[in-house]
C-alpha cells in the first residue's frame, strides 16, 4: 500500500501519453503505483478560476493537466530502471 509517508516521487509529465506508458510498464513489471492528476486550470481555493480571472488567451493546452506518478520508496530503483529502458 502506497501512502503519504512511504512514496516517492518516479515522474511528472503533461503528455497524457507518456502517462499511459510509464503506468503500463509499471502495471506489467508487478510494481504498485499511484497517479496524482492537476488542472491547473481549474479553480483556484479563494477567488474562483484563473481562467475566469485572466482568461485563456495564448494558454498552452498541452500544459494543462499535470500527471505526478508515484511509487513506494522501496520498489524506486527498480522502477526508474523499468520506465528508462
Amino acid at each position: 500500500m502506497i501512502t503519504i509517508f512511504n512514496r516517492r516521487e518516479l515522474t511528472m509529465t503533461y503528455d497524457m501519453q507518456e502517462q499511459a506508458r510509464v503506468c503500463d510498464v509499471l502495471a506489467a513489471n508487478g510494481v504498485d503505483y499511484l497517479v496524482k492528476t492537476c488542472n491547473r486550470m481549474a479553480s483556484l481555493h479563494f477567488g474562483g478560476s484563473g481562467r475566469a480571472h485572466y482568461g485563456s488567451f495564448g494558454v498552452n493546452k498541452a500544459l494543462t493537466y499535470e500527471y505526478r506518478i508515484y511509487v513506494h520508496k522501496n520498489d524506486l530503483d527498480k522502477a526508474l530502471h523499468l520506465i528508462r529502458r
